[in-house]
């Protein structure tokens, strides 16, 4: 613990020149001591926030954040180009993996804008364009990954199980998020739409940010807690952590399916009302 009457800088002082501990303890006091500057005013809060995103990123590994390959969208070399066209303007990505046969076998990576060449070569062929494909194992660090990105110049990557299956994949922007927070992008979810919506299929979809009062409204539940003044920090506070993609959480009568999601908070929920015997 740090003595009051220090200053931050007589604090981060006597931690680089302390006694050896452990990495785990000293990072932990290198923490607690950044955070106390930020309480003190001496660095911002976003500035914090990325440093300790920096530490996390050096703990976690490719299978803690990979997109799963339930939620890939792929490309099949084999389907006709009306069918890929359509698959790359709908799902509005940049890259896809393509495969051959079976999802499992990815020959390439498909840039969408390549394809801007089949409307003026009239012998365009996509297997020409696709560009090589990088496979890591699913324990692979994120920072050695952000690193051979950075020196590769890669920006997506297949991430595989110890079968050689494709367990998923990950790409650049998704490890930077690990430290700089959520990256928007035009076809990301409109943050200025309402906090909740009802979806066709009777869902409600909510953001974390949505205040619990509000998702009461909505939903005619009950949920209150003092201390607690979100959905995001309902759902972390009844499972004791902060939830992955895809998980379902049930909450008295309403289960959370989480849709967005990273190590650090929870963005984008689903919520609806679980049937009970009475109903």
């Amino acid at each position: 613990m740090s003595e009051p009457n220090k200053s931050f800088l007589e604090r981060l002082t006597d931690f680089l020149t302390s006694q050896p501990a452990s990495p785990v303890m000293r990072r932990q006091e290198l923490i607690n001591t950044l955070r106390e500057a930020q309480t003190e005013g001496l660095i911002g809060a976003d500035a914090l926030s990325m440093i300790e995103g920096v530490f996390q990123v050096s703990e976690l590994s490719a299978r803690d954040i990979l997109l799963p390959r339930a939620q890939i969208d792929w490309i099949d070399i084999n389907s006709p180009m009306p069918q890929i066209i359509a698959t790359v303007i709908s799902a509005a990505h940049s890259r896809f993996p393509v495969f051959e046969g079976a999802r499992d076998k990815v020959i390439g990576i498909l840039l969408a804008k390549d394809l801007l060449r089949y409307s003026t070569e009239k012998d365009f062929q996509i297997r020409d364009w696709l560009r090589p494909v990088v496979f890591i194992p699913e324990s692979k660090r994120l920072s050695v990954l952000l690193r051979d990105f950075r020196d590769n110049r890669n920006h997506l990557a297949i991430v595989v199980d110890e079968y050689s299956n494709v367990a998923g994949i990950i790409t650049i922007e998704d490890v930077l998020e690990q430290i700089v927070g959520d990256i928007e992008d035009e076809h990301d979810i409109d943050e200025e739409a309402d906090n909740i919506i009802t979806l066709k299929n009777g869902d409600i979809r909510v953001k974390g940010i949505t205040e619990i009062e509000q998702l009461n409204l909505a939903l005619g539940t009950h949920f209150e807690l003092t201390d607690i003044e979100t959905v995001a920090g309902l759902v972390i506070q009844t499972l004791g952590r902060v939830p992955k993609f895809g998980e379902r959480i049930q909450i008295g009568d309403i289960e959370f399916e989480i849709q967005r999601a990273d190590p650090r908070q929870v963005h984008i929920l689903l919520a609806r009302r679980i049937p009970t015997k009475f109903d």
